[in-house]
């Protein structure tokens, strides 16, 4: 039979092993503050039941509508006399300087006053029925007035400037013709124009006739053609000089 010592052996679970680096009973330096600290904060308490509330005083009483806007308190009746100006006394007569009358000054006027001229009606139908002539367009008053049928001082002052502008660029025009106005030649440069271009023309012809008769090549009938041309334009200029008695030169 195993003795009480055995069973107590055989039924303990075995010990934990040892962790190595960390020696029994090692304790954190800062655990009693930590602790300190929780207590003293009560963090883990926050969420956990109602919010501390502070309790109404029963002096404050609840009011009616409390959260409505109220209104400013009413002026008292001796605030509203201040206000009010003072009444004169009794006694006070107002100073009255000039007295009119209106009686007399209406008469007055009435018989001071031009009669009212008839004003013109129309009648359009049998029973009587009339509306002014005035309103209505059918009264010539347009053509009665003063200034009717006169040009106004716009108009007038209008057609001036642009008479005056006229003028002024007719001027500029008469003044630029002058500047660029041609020269008429004399009678003796006429006359020594005509003599060179006379004695031009027969030299030009003398070397037309002296031309072979025969042109077979490329250069003599160039040669024909060239003074042929020359003639041709002589004979015109000629004949311009001698039609036309005055000739000018323009300015080039």
């Amino acid at each position: 039979m195993a003795t009480p010592s055995a069973l107590e052996g055989a039924c303990d679970p075995p010990p934990p092993p040892e962790q190595p680096g960390k020696p029994e009973g090692c304790m954190s330096k800062v655990r009693e503050l930590v602790k300190h600290e929780a207590e003293k904060n009560k963090s883990q308490w926050k969420t956990m039941g109602p919010a501390k509330v502070a309790v109404p005083s029963p002096n404050d009483i609840l009011q009616k509508q409390p959260k409505k806007p109220k209104l400013a308190p009413k002026k008292k009746e001796q605030d509203v006399k201040r206000l009010l100006p003072l009444l004169p006394p009794r006694t006070y007569h107002p100073v009255i300087h000039i007295k009119k009358n209106f009686i007399n000054k209406n008469a007055v006027a009435v018989i001071t006053g031009e009669p009212k001229k008839p004003r013109h009606f129309c009648v359009d139908t049998r029973h009587g029925d009339k509306y002014l002539l005035e309103p209505s367009g059918l009264f010539p008053k347009y053509i009665k007035k003063k200034n009717y049928g006169v040009i106004p001082k716009c108009v007038t002052r209008r057609k001036e400037e642009m008479k005056r502008e006229e003028e002024e660029y007719q001027a500029r025009v008469l003044e630029q013709l002058k500047k660029k106005a041609m020269k008429a030649l004399s009678e003796e440069e006429r006359t020594d124009i005509l003599k060179a271009l006379k004695k031009k023309w027969e030299e030009v012809n003398c070397a037309y006739q002296s031309l072979p008769v025969l042109t077979d090549t490329m250069n003599k009938r160039m040669h024909k053609e060239k003074l042929e041309l020359e003639l041709k334009q002589l004979e015109h200029d000629i004949a311009a000089i001698e039609k036309h008695k005055t000739i000018y030169i323009a300015d080039v």
